[in-house]
């Protein structure tokens, strides 16, 4: 009997020890996968992009009041304290996506706002597609080759020839803008005519949306075509006052620290760089048909939301520091200025003195920037350097969630929320053409609605 007892004790025990065992075993694999489960999603961080995460600016129906950055930081930005509306609460939980690819995932993933940085410091085109830095040669004998290229191809250049439609430019000009014009606006475009898609159709008629009296000039060769004509004449043929011409290039130079420049590269006493040059070019171009002309430049990329007729001498901050609240980046893609703006000279100048063809951004958004940094104070000038919101209120890196229909209702609030901010708050969007371009425009998402209250003849949205 004693045997029996000890013996059934015994069994006891080891049930007992064998269940202990295996609880011990379950609690260590569910503490593994929760641990695996969040270093997998700090890997994953690294490869979603998020969407811009705003400060919300008060709401305000009204054009946006010409204020320095220091001044609409101070007035207008929420403390963190500060209580916010449903509306803003949602407009602080952006949709994230994954990078950019031909064909966009459906996949949408919501992540917390408060972990996420609000804009970066870089421009499209900085890294390679493995995230590193993209570089250039700059040695000697790199530039020499650059030098010999510049003289041989000179001549080819497109871009470059003199021809009958570059000595009608500025008569052509001239007879364009002596049309009642409520705002001049310009655009440059160095592809090939065919290469003008639906986006920059839809984003020219976003000026006419909101500036139905205003004259575009779209300073091109390609365009100015009988195929340009055909492009643009959805618009000319409802009255709009849209043209293409081909720039004079010797004209809009003249009297500017430009010819000189030019003259130089034509010789081969500088270096054009790496970057294809009519795409450094376009840069000089904005500068110096803003300084003959005066009124609006914006890029083929930028969806107008509000008309710019209050605007005046102003320019975009890219990117605010979250410390300090100023801005340290500034863009090029839109630029409002008088005609001989002294601003816009310092612009030329610097274009000129400093000419890098082989840094990108240098001579764009880099430029205006340290300009402006210069200049900022000093007497003799007068511009107003309006907040991120204005033109830029998504950041090139998270523009493309923009693009990306909600699929879950707690998105759809956001994407609503998101849609209302903007067309109160915001000119316009940059549409960042060089990371979005190859996106297509879903239902539902926050670029779709932003356009399809900003279109004209509003076809083939969708499919662009």
């Amino acid at each position: 009997m004693f045997v029996r007892c000890v013996q059934t004790r015994s069994i006891f025990s080891k049930i007992y020890f064998g269940a202990l065992l295996f609880i011990i075993l379950v609690t260590g694999c569910i503490f593994c996968n929760l641990s695996l489960h969040s270093i997998t999603l700090r890997k994953q961080a690294n490869t979603i992009y998020p969407l811009e995460v705003h400060r919300q600016l008060r709401s305000n129906s009204s054009s946006l009041t010409l204020l320095s950055v220091k001044e609409e930081t101070e007035k207008n930005y929420l403390d963190e304290s500060t209580p916010q509306s449903s509306e803003a609460a949602a407009a602080e939980n952006p949709i994230s996506q994954k990078r950019s690819t031909n064909e966009p995932s459906t996949e949408v993933r919501a992540v917390n706002p408060i972990q996420q940085k609000v804009s970066t410091n870089e421009l499209p085109g900085e890294r390679n597609k493995d995230g590193t830095l993209q570089k250039f040669s700059s040695d000697r004998s790199q530039e020499k080759k650059n030098v010999e290229w510049i003289v041989k191809k000179y001549p080819n250049i497109e871009m470059l020839k003199s021809t009958d439609l570059t000595k009608q430019f500025r008569n052509r000009a001239q007879n364009f803008f002596d049309r009642e014009c409520e705002v001049r606006f310009f655009m440059t475009w160095i592809s090939p005519a065919k290469s003008f898609g639906k986006k920059e159709f839809l984003a020219l008629q976003s000026v006419f949306k909101y500036h139905p009296n205003g004259c575009l000039m779209i300073l091109s060769r390609s365009m100015d075509s009988d195929e340009g004509k055909k492009i643009l004449s959805p618009l000319t043929a409802r009255g709009f006052k849209v043209t293409a011409v081909t720039p004079d290039l010797k004209f809009l130079f003249k009297n500017t620290p430009a010819k000189a420049w030019f003259d130089d590269m034509k010789k081969g006493l500088k270096d054009p760089g790496q970057i294809p040059f009519a795409q450094n070019l376009s840069n000089l171009l904005r500068l110096v048909t803003l300084y003959k002309y005066g009124g609006v430049y914006l890029d083929t990329d930028f969806i107008v939301l509000k008309s710019f007729s209050g605007l005046r001498n102003s320019i975009g901050a890219q990117s605010v520091d979250v410390q300090t609240k100023q801005w340290n980046r500034l863009n090029n893609a839109l630029l409002v200025f008088d005609k001989n703006h002294p601003l816009l000279y310092k612009f030329i100048e610097n274009f000129c003195q400093n000419f890098d063809g082989s840094r990108w951004g240098f001579n764009g958004p880099y430029l205006v920037t340290r300009v402006i940094q210069k200049v900022a104070g000093k007497p003799g000038y007068d511009f107003t350097v309006l907040p991120t919101n204005a033109f830029y209120p998504v950041d090139w890196l998270k523009i493309g969630g923009f693009f990306r229909k909600p699929v879950t209702p707690y998105q759809s609030k956001w994407v609503d929320a998101k849609v209302l901010q903007l067309s109160r708050e915001t000119y316009g969007v940059h549409l960042w053409n060089r990371e979005s371009g190859k996106l297509r425009i879903e239902e539902g998402s926050v670029i779709g609605k932003l356009i399809s209250k900003s279109c004209l003849i509003c076809e083939n949205i969708y499919s662009s």
